[in-house]
């Protein structure tokens, strides 16, 4: 059996004193760096979740951006088109008038010309017919 004497008081304060060494050599410093670990990985989640709302808004950042260029780069497209069409009626409108006045020019030529053949005709047919008259009543008119 046990026989409960002054040694079990000296193993309990031999005990109670190595709890207490112990306590302030091993068991304090580890749970400071566990605390200070802790700490550590709290700061480093905080961290990892503000990049992360970051990295979200810039991803929508870059998107609204996209779509603001994609809108810009249409309508500068549509703009350039539209220039286009307006260069091109302009272009159109400047060759029919200058082919206009080309076929108003050749007009004028061919009626100029074709009064002066009228008038060289008329001049010949005059002597044809002055020439035929002669010959049909054999005489000079």
């Amino acid at each position: 059996m046990l026989d409960i004497d002054h040694t079990l008081f000296i193993q309990i304060a031999n005990f109670l004193v190595l709890l207490f060494i112990l306590n302030i050599i091993l068991f304090r410093p580890i749970r400071k760096m566990l605390s200070h670990r802790q700490a550590e990985m709290s700061a480093s989640e905080r961290t990892i979740a503000d990049l992360r709302d970051r990295i979200s808004q810039l991803a929508e950042e870059l998107e609204q951006s996209k779509t603001a260029a994609r809108k810009d780069g249409f309508k500068e497209r549509e703009n350039s088109k539209n220039e286009g069409r307006d260069e091109e009626a302009k272009m159109v409108q400047g060759t029919l008038g200058s082919v206009g006045e080309k076929i108003k020019a050749a007009k004028e030529g061919i009626e100029r010309n074709m009064a002066d053949l009228r008038q060289s005709l008329n001049k010949e047919v005059s002597l044809f017919s002055q020439e035929l008259a002669e010959k049909v009543l054999g005489r000079i008119i």
